[in-house]
């Protein structure tokens, strides 16, 4: 089955760093879109960024773009997000997820939790 794990998260200050790892298992790690979408208090959930397979085609929500990066590493079934310049309004639990034709998140591990506060 599908496992999803995600680790990285934490607090820390604005302006601050953070890296997000997600470990994956249970499929074909390269077939599949892999994105990070997040949910914020009171605000639901939006998708931060996405990655294709091969790694080669990203997207960003306009939110995050210039400051976060995805990438994957498919020999280790691991996709990351690196997260730069944080603001508070990047406080959220963040998930990874396959990415399905529909934009649809169909699988969920616990997520990781990051907090940008001063």
């Amino acid at each position: 089955e599908v496992q999803l794990v995600e680790s990285g998260g934490g607090l820390v200050q604005p302006g601050g760093s953070l890296r997000l790892s997600c470990a994956a298992s249970g499929f074909a790690f390269s077939d599949w879109t892999m994105g990070w979408v997040r949910q914020g208090p009171e605000k639901g959930l939006e998708w931060v960024s996405l990655v294709n397979g091969g790694g080669g085609t990203t997207y960003y929500a306009d939110s995050v773009k210039g400051r976060f990066t995805i990438s994957r590493d498919n020999a280790k079934n691991t996709v990351y997000l690196q997260m730069n310049s944080l603001k508070p309004e990047d406080t959220a639990v963040y998930y990874c997820n396959l990415v399905d034709s529909a934009y649809g998140a169909n699988y969920w591990g616990q997520g990781t939790q990051v907090t940008v506060s001063s």
